[in-house]
């Protein structure tokens, strides 16, 4: 510890008005501390990002921390305090000198804080050679997950406006996961475990996998990699929100891509509408081990929470590629939520089939759809912000099918969606030239209320079919508060319904003329920050419509969060704080 010891005369140093030009910092005035505390609500508009170079170390290893600030002119004067963390035992180090007292990163207590103003800055260097923390951090001799995390507190310092988090991982081993997993088995986050081919979780096993665990799967592999926990296998998979399960690219940052490695496949023995009852999962052989359905709707294919897959959507064979996160048949004791999905070459989340229920869901980046289900599903779904951009490309938000093989099939796809906001990338789909927000084909049903669409190249719904527009009529469409906002931009399609929806049944649907479509509104949602990939921020501000008085609300059933009497995935709760990881390989390449 005592390398940091200098710190905080070095960093008094940068304050001192000839190294203005030089900080990205600098020392705020008395006129702008007197304008904070005159404002004591106030919440920043800053986006900011930092990240590690790699997400696992060894023992003895050196990190490095690099970040990213884009001030969009805010002059508020922050105080800012930096800390390492260990999330096994939460313990924190205040930088700069890696004491247990609280400090500012200038090394004052609290009372004495130095506030100041942030500028522009882009892969500045917080800890590493020149880094405003220090030198690069010797990372800690405890293995497991850490955090490092850097606050915008208000101008006095009682008050955190914004949160930077890296996370990262301390290992003493690699493990190879290959073959069959048939007994019971538990990953820690002491090692790092790297997937090598299909591996199947069968015979009775139950896979448990520990808060902070990272798993890498290895691109190249033949067949892809791929975990797969079968009807016969569980798994247990119960992260937190300080301690995410990562499942990730084997390769460095810069270089990593869609389709890395295979993703998560879970199947259970709930009801699919096809013959006979079963059927086997896509991307995979067919086998005992990819087969999925049954007649147990509770039937409990394990559990995920505090989740992430990353850079998944294997290639198998031509159009048959893995999801990130993919259900076959899956029942309603199978847990699902705080679930991200990024850089996926399919689909980011897929439900085959069964009656599971999910919620608190983030999909990014990936190629194709976000909400994605066919094969009679009928769970529920709360809570999700799915995206795209420019450079990444994607397909539709909601892809709805009943099914490609009967149309007419029982049970009927028909799941229960609140409060989900889909962001378009502006461009023509990735590779649908019809990609709208939200697509219903093949036959399917399905309730989607208080949900935001905006920004797709295509339309914001588009109802497909004779047999699906039969499903507007018997009532097994219903859709409720939808927002649709700068969709149709193929078209130059101006905000009206007939603008943004496509022409025929889905017009007449969302226009409350045929079946049970309600409360249909083309307004801008007035999101905070939708468009900033590494830091998005999907809540409305204050005025947005979102906030309307008359927007239905969930039903009481012990699933759905009744307070969510607004459009779209949050009101002012960001849920999504810290487990998640924005940070596009754009951003942080090397």
């Amino acid at each position: 510890m005592r390398r940091f010891a200098h710190l905080a005369a070095v960093l008094v140093t940068v304050l001192s008005p000839i190294a203005y030009a030089d900080s990205p910092l600098r020392r705020a005035d008395s006129a702008l501390v007197d304008r904070a505390a005159a404002t004591a609500d106030y919440e920043t508009g800053i986006a900011a990002w930092m990240w590690t170079d790699k997400i696992w170390y060894g023992f003895n290893e050196r990190l490095t921390l690099r970040y990213t600030v884009k001030t969009y002119g805010e002059t508020y004067p922050f105080t800012i305090v930096a800390y390492l963390q260990n999330n096994q035992t939460g313990a924190k180090r205040y930088f700069p000198a890696l004491t247990e007292e609280a400090t500012d990163i200038f090394g004052r207590r609290p009372g004495e804080f130095q506030p100041v103003v942030l500028s522009d800055t882009e892969r500045a260097v917080l800890l590493g050679s020149g880094g405003l923390l220090g030198g690069a951090l010797e990372v800690p001799a405890e293995a497991g997950m850490h955090t490092l995390a850097l606050e915008l507190r208000d101008w006095n310092g009682l008050r955190i406006l914004k949160t930077l988090y890296a996370k990262f991982v301390v290992v003493t081993d690699v493990v190879d996961l290959t073959g069959n997993i048939e007994s019971d088995r538990r990953l820690t986050n002491d090692k790092l475990y790297r997937i090598n081919g299909v591996v199947y979780v069968r015979n009775g096993a139950t896979l448990t996998i520990d808060p902070g665990t990272v798993i890498i799967g290895q691109p190249g592999s033949e067949p892809p990699s791929v975990l797969v926990v079968t009807r016969n296998g569980r798994i247990r998979a119960e992260g937190t929100r300080s301690r995410p399960i990562i499942m990730t690219s084997a390769l460095p940052f810069g270089e990593r891509k869609r389709g890395d490695w295979g993703g998560l496949i879970l199947l259970g023995r709930a009801p699919v509408n096809v013959d006979g009852g079963e059927f086997n999962i896509e991307g995979l052989p067919a086998s005992e081990d990819t087969r999925y359905g049954g007649n147990d709707p509770t039937w409990d294919c394990g559990t995920l929470r505090y989740v992430r897959v990353e850079y998944a959507g294997s290639i198998f064979a031509p159009n048959n590629e893995a999801n990130s996160f993919t259900w076959g048949g899956c029942g309603t004791r199978t847990v699902a939520e705080y679930l991200q999905a990024t850089y996926g070459l399919d689909d980011s989340f897929e439900w085959f089939g069964g009656t599971m229920n999910a919620r608190y869901l983030v999909g990014g980046l990936g190629a194709d759809d976000y909400l994605d289900f066919q094969l009679g599903y009928t769970g529920k779904i709360q809570f999700g912000f799915f995206y795209q951009d420019a450079d990444n490309p994607g397909n539709r938000g909601i892809e709805g099918d009943n099914s490609e093989y009967n149309q007419n099939a029982t049970p009927l796809s028909r799941p229960v969606i609140y409060n989900v906001t889909f962001v378009g990338s502006g461009v023509q789909g990735f590779d649908e030239a019809n990609a709208p927000g939200i697509y219903l084909r093949r036959g399917s049903g399905g309730t989607v209320n208080n949900a935001i669409v905006t920004r797709f190249f295509s339309t914001g719904l588009h109802i497909d079919g004779t047999a699906t527009e039969a499903q507007i009529d018997n009532g097994n469409i219903r859709m409720n508060g939808i927002l649709l906002w700068n969709n149709n931009i193929q078209n130059n399609a101006p905000p009206t319904i007939e603008g943004q929806v496509r022409s025929g049944a889905s017009t007449a649907f969302a226009r409350g003329e045929r079946g049970q479509g309600r409360q249909f509104l083309v307004a801008d949602p007035k999101l905070r920050r939708p468009f900033e990939v590494n830091d998005p921020d999907f809540r409305p501000m204050p005025d947005s419509v979102v906030f309307r008085a008359n927007w239905i609300q969930p039903p009481d059933d012990g699933f759905f969060d009744q307070s969510a009497r607004f459009l779209g995935a949050a009101g002012e709760n960001k849920w999504w704080e810290e487990w998640t990881n924005f940070v596009t390989d754009k951003a942080i390449k090397p």
